[in-house]
């Protein structure tokens, strides 16, 4: 004789606005091209989510393709670790960052 027990769920998990806007910050410094500085504003109502997100890019790739190669990760990367459902992401270019000589060849030395 088999027994088929059926587990109620316990309890509800809820994440933090802040923590949702971590983790969609992090998601978009994972794309090449995203410079550091990304600032996120998220607005959560139970599982799902709308995010403005300021993006600095690095110059001089191209803006368009960064967005939204950005865009697609963020959203698919954010519901993937938060389980919360990101409805909308409106990204604003903060800056285009140039990278000094040190920084794009990674020595942190001088040039003589």
């Amino acid at each position: 004789m088999t027994t088929t027990v059926v587990l109620e769920p316990a309890g509800r998990t809820t994440v933090s606005k802040r923590a949702v806007e971590r983790i969609a910050a992090r998601a978009a410094r994972e794309i090449d091209g995203v410079a550091d500085g990304v600032t996120v504003d998220a607005s959560v109502s139970g599982d799902s989510a709308v995010l403005r997100m300021r993006l600095p890019i690095r110059y001089p790739l191209p803006v368009l393709r960064i967005a939204e190669e950005c865009r697609t990760h963020v959203i698919s990367r954010t519901g993937e670790l938060t389980g919360v459902t990101v409805t909308a992401l409106d990204i604003a270019i903060a800056a285009m960052v140039v990278e000094s000589v040190s920084a794009a060849t990674g020595s942190g030395r001088r040039v003589r």
